[in-house]
């Protein structure tokens, strides 16, 4: 997918609604030196392009008592194209699973996991990852604490 090619205030407006996407058209205008309707135009041509994805509500996971954070490397039986989607497509259902990708180096993926608790680790992995059959291995890393945690993508200064 080709790099979009942002002005200076697509970047001021892109920065302002990763801070916060709950943000008026009139206060996002005010924020980034446009008027309303200019502001809206642009959003609208940033969200038709496909740049702006979605607006999200980010919640605290401990103050719903989703305590534990697990790195799970996952081994294949091999990297075909079938055995990947099948691995993919179960992966979809688990609600546990925050985040998968497709890896290079000594596992096939890793995923970032959030339960309440090593009881809860243990259920999803004997219940959910190992009853997907092409799994041939699993190592799981528990997150002591989050040092960082950003979602805001880091987008540089156009001149």
């Amino acid at each position: 997918m080709p790099k979009m090619d942002l002005d200076a205030v697509d970047v001021r407006i892109l920065r302002e609604l990763q801070a916060d996407s709950r943000l008026s058209n009139v206060e996002l205008a005010g924020r980034v030196g446009l008027s309303a309707s200019p502001c809206l135009a642009r959003v609208r041509a940033l969200t038709t392009s496909g740049l702006i994805k979605r607006h999200v509500t980010l919640l605290d996971p401990q103050l719903l008592g989703l305590n534990l954070t697990v790195f799970v490397n996952v081994s294949l039986i091999n990297q075909s194209e079938p055995v990947l989607q099948a691995f993919q497509a179960a992966i979809d259902t688990c609600s546990e699973v925050m985040e998968c990708y497709l890896m290079t180096g000594d596992s096939d993926y890793l995923l970032r996991v959030i339960v309440a608790d090593v009881q809860e680790l243990r259920a999803f992995i004997l219940n959910r990852l190992t009853t997907i059959e092409a799994v041939s291995g699993i190592r799981s890393s528990i997150a002591l604490d989050q040092v960082k945690y950003e979602t805001a993508l880091p987008i540089k200064d156009v001149e």
